[in-house]
């Protein structure tokens, strides 16, 4: 048999390529797992069980699909048809049995690799648009995709830690998290110093405003705060909740 190898030919792509892979089999390591019976056990997200989780990974994973093939065909293929059908979708999934849930998992990821193994490098910087309504590169839904496999390993409460997550896909979410901030004017005002990252200043609108509450900690500690999963490992004098993030 022919080895297939990804025709992207950008270094940088390549690279997040591979991560994305790691943490695509990461996710699926955390998930199975996770016997049968405990399937219906409750995620870090509010209301949904794990079946809820993996189904919405797995139609993750097909919705980035269609913007991959909108940007190799041209032809518009939108993420979901609505924000109504994307939550039906993830509801009827988590009633899957067991078996189907794990296949539409699995064969979705592998599916969505495919067509990103195939992409020519010109694809790459089609412009494509996000169920959010942003227009991006077809080379950004790597990093979408990329944070939704890492985050939500985390989420099925199942072992997986932030300091699983490589440094620089938690360094990424970090940038991604305070620009969100910034954007929707929510930066609670905070400065945020990493302590195991010395070429990282410290960040947030308290560098500036000459902020009295400090959030410390390691890049994982930070990350798993800012994201709004868990402030327990940080060094804090009194709780300080995130804005939210997504």
């Amino acid at each position: 048999m022919v080895a297939r190898y990804d025709l992207a030919t950008d270094p940088v792509l390549k690279q997040q390529l591979l991560t994305v892979r790691r943490g695509t089999s990461f996710w699926h390591r955390k998930v199975q797992e996770i016997h049968d019976d405990h399937l219906d056990e409750p995620t870090r997200l509010q209301g949904w069980t794990r079946r809820h989780l993996i189904a919405h990974v797995g139609y993750n994973a097909r919705a980035i699909q269609r913007l991959v093939s909108w940007a190799n065909t041209g032809v518009k293929t939108p993420m979901y048809a609505s924000p109504e059908d994307r939550a039906r979708e993830i509801k009827l999934g988590a009633t899957m049995p067991a078996r189907a849930l794990r296949h539409l998992d699995h064969h979705a990821a592998v599916s969505l690799n495919v067509e990103w193994r195939d992409t020519p490098p010109e694809a790459w910087a089609a412009v494509v648009r996000t169920a959010q309504g942003r227009e991006v590169p077809l080379s950004e839904t790597v990093w979408m995709r990329t944070r939704e496999v890492w985050l939500h390993a985390i989420d099925l409460v199942n072992g997986a830690r932030f300091s699983d997550i490589p440094a620089e896909v938690l360094q990424r979410l970090l940038e991604d998290i305070t620009t969100a901030w910034r954007a929707r004017k929510t930066d609670p005002g905070f400065t945020i110093e990493v302590t195991d990252r010395p070429g990282l200043d410290p960040i947030g609108a308290g560098v500036e405003n000459d902020s009295r509450v400090t959030i410390r900690g390691d890049l994982a500690a930070v990350v798993a705060w800012a994201s709004g999963r868990d402030a327990s490992r940080l060094v804090l004098g009194q709780d300080v909740p995130a804005p939210r993030w997504l």
